[in-house]
């Protein structure tokens, strides 16, 4: 069995970790939707107009709120595949750590990217759990780097696989 100290320093407990946090920061966006932070006459008559406001979008009627509201309900769904996607990451990550890295590497790149934007345009609780998402992948992509040189010198720098 494995000590403690020794299952933290894998790739899989932290893609795990990462994805823990993942999905709490899909279910706040979720919980905070309809995604209008303020109240009052002047917010009531913004949401008011977004969902008044008509016009064609390829061919169906549509309103501002309909956008509004389908791309929060969407990135909803993109942030639950991304935490799924990091969970089944950390499972393959058992044999294949280190054939995981550059997929490792552009999860916490998009998190990295999510960050700036919650920082630009939203809120601190956005930038601070797509900042531990980023740091718990990076530990990942740390330690896969690490079995995969332990691996290479193990095998005398012969690898069966390309390294990415």
């Amino acid at each position: 069995a494995m000590s403690p100290l020794t299952s933290t320093s894998t790739p899989t407990f932290w893609l795990r970790a990462a994805s823990i946090v993942a999905l709490l920061f899909a279910v706040g966006h979720t919980l905070g939707a309809p995604w209008t932070p303020a109240t009052g006459a002047a917010a009531t008559g913004v949401v008011g107009a977004m969902k008044s406001v008509h016009f064609v979008a390829m061919g169906a009627d549509a309103t501002y709120w309909g956008f509004y509201f389908g791309f929060g309900l969407s990135i909803t769904c993109y942030l639950l595949a991304l935490a799924i996607i990091t969970w089944q990451t950390a499972a393959l990550a058992r044999s294949e750590a280190r054939r995981l890295r550059a997929l490792i590497l552009t999860l916490a790149a998009l998190y990295t990217a999510i960050g700036v934007l919650s920082w630009m345009y939203f809120f601190t609780a956005p930038l601070v759990l797509s900042s531990i998402v980023v740091a718990c992948l990076l530990v990942a992509f740390s330690c896969a780097h690490r079995g995969a040189r332990s691996a290479a010198a193990v095998s005398g720098g012969r690898t069966s696989a390309p390294v990415a």
